[in-house]
């Protein structure tokens, strides 16, 4: 559990130097414990694990002022859990779902449990996101997603894909572009 921690912790640091994410922003974590553990997804959630990756990602969010929003599996349609405060300055309908280790999943039930406030909203567009075990977060990223490659390539024996967003770009050929926003 102690690697586990360690590599969460080392994977967010390094993606928030890269993401250049500001105080407020929010970074969307899918985590599936089974797959960590080198299960199929969804047939090994583990709490202890969860937990783990919790305690390697929230704290450095929380000293950076960077939300975090946790995606639920797919019992609860991936839900998000988030702190109140940040659904209510983004004005997100807040839905009545409590996760579970089996519905909604072990990162978001842990999440949910150790957050100062937490609610479930149904959707969520985050400035950046790490998915832990191929859970599939772009439905939580706005628009346009990066991907960010990181020295942290898995967590147990998940596949870890980060990503960043960046604004469109529009205009066309002849559009002459900000590089400092993306």
């Amino acid at each position: 559990m102690k690697t586990i921690k360690e590599d969460a912790r080392n994977a967010v640091q390094e993606l928030l130097e890269k993401a250049a994410l500001h105080r407020g922003d929010i970074l969307v974590v899918g985590c599936s414990s089974s797959e960590i553990a080198g299960k199929c997804i969804g047939s090994g959630s583990s709490l202890e694990t969860a937990e783990a990756v919790f305690e390697g990602i929230y704290p450095v969010l929380k000293e950076k002022g960077i939300y975090l929003a946790a995606q639920c599996c797919e019992h609860l349609n991936r839900a998000i859990i988030l702190e109140q405060e940040a659904a209510e300055k983004r004005g997100l309908p807040i839905v009545n779902a409590v996760p579970q280790p089996k519905a909604g999943g072990s990162f978001a039930t842990t999440a949910y449990r150790n957050m100062i406030s937490p609610v479930a909203v149904e959707e969520i567009k985050g400035q950046a996101g790490m998915d832990i075990g191929d859970t599939f977060i772009g439905m939580h990223l706005q628009a346009v997603a990066v991907p960010v490659r990181l020295s942290v390539r898995q967590i147990g024996e998940a596949h870890l894909t980060c990503a960043r967003t960046r604004p469109k770009y529009i205009g066309g050929e002849r559009a002459c572009y900000d590089e400092t926003l993306g």
